[in-house]
């Protein structure tokens, strides 16, 4: 089990790879969605988007896939974006280490203009993550 979810905001976390296991601990704390960033098979003993989305589903989650291989892309920001509008709760967001999640939601924020850079950068720093060469 990973259970190492990271918060950003209130509404946004991040993980590192997730367990199926990890999705019923996830709806328990309040989520109301996974937002999956990780491509399958990266790692051959991962579990799949299916597997997790399965896991979702049965626990009441909603689920979103928007993978992404190294820096996101204009529309993976935009995919990402549209899956954050539409859930009506906190998001746990996972890839392999958070980092590609954190910084797409960072780049979705900035791009909106919801948060300035500097408070991208602080929020994730006391995240565990270091955005500064990314945002």
């Amino acid at each position: 089990m990973t259970q190492s979810f990271h918060k950003v905001t209130d509404g946004f976390w991040v993980s590192p790879q997730l367990e199926v296991e990890d999705v019923t601990a996830a709806a328990a704390q309040g989520f109301r969605m996974i937002l999956n960033n990780r491509p399958d098979g990266e790692d051959p003993d991962q579990p799949s988007g299916a597997e997790i989305e399965a896991a979702a589903l049965a626990a009441g989650l909603a689920y979103a896939a928007v993978p992404i291989r190294g820096r996101p892309g204009p529309s993976q920001i935009v995919a990402a974006g549209q899956a954050l509008e539409i859930s009506d709760g906190p998001v746990l967001a996972y890839c392999r280490s958070g980092m590609r999640s954190i910084a797409t939601w960072a780049l979705v924020q900035s791009g909106s203009g919801a948060m300035s850079r500097a408070d991208l950068v602080g929020l994730a720093r006391d995240a565990g993550y270091d955005l500064s060469q990314v945002i």
